[in-house]
């Protein structure tokens, strides 16, 4: 459970980059007795006082100290990620993004950072992709890859629907995409510390390593995106997943919309209409119920 405020000290030079910011984030500001400026919008109410102490409130305060306060102004993110719970032990963090996706591919990423990457992950504002838009996460997948080692299992739908008929089942699929993300980052790092998001009970991910031969100290737990290598993998999955639907929709000349809703079956049903039903499999995920609305 998070404070209801949030008060910490910043270097007064600081200010003005702060209450230029916030003005262009649409912040009206005003002047209280020993400040050195007050600023509000929405849920949000933050205030510089002239000893440096900065105060943050309101309902919002929680995505405005995570997205612009902590990366822009404070440098770190203690309040995101206090540093008990911050684990900075060489390690793999593995997520995947797509799967609950009609369209477009599944992604699995891993991620490999010691503690040196994970000091940079931190500043970079790393967090789970879920909290992010996705321009945002294109640009920090982009500084997370100058940064670490990383590997990404990138399955289009074609080669995905011929796994699924192989596996019949989601999860053993995610499985083999989990062990063969490890797989590639252990022969670049010979790190044997993995961490994943649970999707499954353990041992499916297991059998898939002991299949591969491969040996590791795994770790799997649910929420598993608190952890930092694991939020950066999050953020390298969602954006080779976005990297991916936006090529497949570039070349059939169509927006494919994201996850499973009424705009994906119009977007279906334009598909056939311009395409037929044929080259279906290249961009959708067959075994999903909602392909069967495609066809009126």
């Amino acid at each position: 459970m998070k404070p209801a405020s949030f008060v910490t000290e910043i270097d007064t030079a600081l200010a003005p980059k702060l209450k230029k910011d916030l003005e262009e984030q649409g912040f009206e500001l005003s002047q209280p007795t020993y400040t050195v400026f007050q600023a509000k919008k929405g849920g949000v109410s933050c205030t510089l006082y002239k000893s440096g102490k900065l105060m943050v409130q309101g309902k919002g305060k929680d995505d405005f100290i995570s997205y612009y306060l902590e990366p822009e102004i404070l440098g770190n993110v203690s309040y995101t990620y206090p540093e008990v719970a911050i684990n900075t032990t060489p390690h793999i963090g593995v997520d995947e993004a797509g799967k609950g996706d009609v369209f477009g591919p599944l992604c699995v990423a891993a991620l490999y950072a010691d503690e040196t990457q994970i000091t940079s992950l931190i500043k970079m504002g790393i967090r789970d992709s879920k909290r992010l838009n996705d321009t945002t996460i294109i640009k920090l997948a982009e500084k997370i890859k100058k940064e670490c080692p990383y590997s990404i299992v990138q399955i289009f739908p074609k080669r995905y629907n011929e796994l699924y008929e192989q596996f019949k089942n989601l999860n053993q699929l995610l499985a083999w995409g989990h062990a063969t993300a490890i797989e590639e980052i252990r022969k670049k790092t010979n790190c044997t510390n993995v961490i994943i998001d649970q999707f499954a009970s353990e041992h499916v991910v297991e059998s898939a390593l002991r299949r591969k031969s491969i040996q590791v100290e795994l770790t799997q737990c649910h929420r598993g995106e608190e952890d930092i290598v694991v939020a950066g993998a999050s953020i390298l999955a969602r954006a080779a997943f976005v990297n991916g639907i936006e090529k497949l929709g570039s070349e059939f000349n169509l927006t494919l919309p994201k996850g499973a809703s009424s705009l994906v079956i119009k977007a279906g049903r334009q598909f056939i209409r311009s395409h037929g039903e044929a080259p279906l499999h290249q961009v959708a995920k067959l075994h999903f119920k909602t392909i069967k609305e495609f066809v009126i």
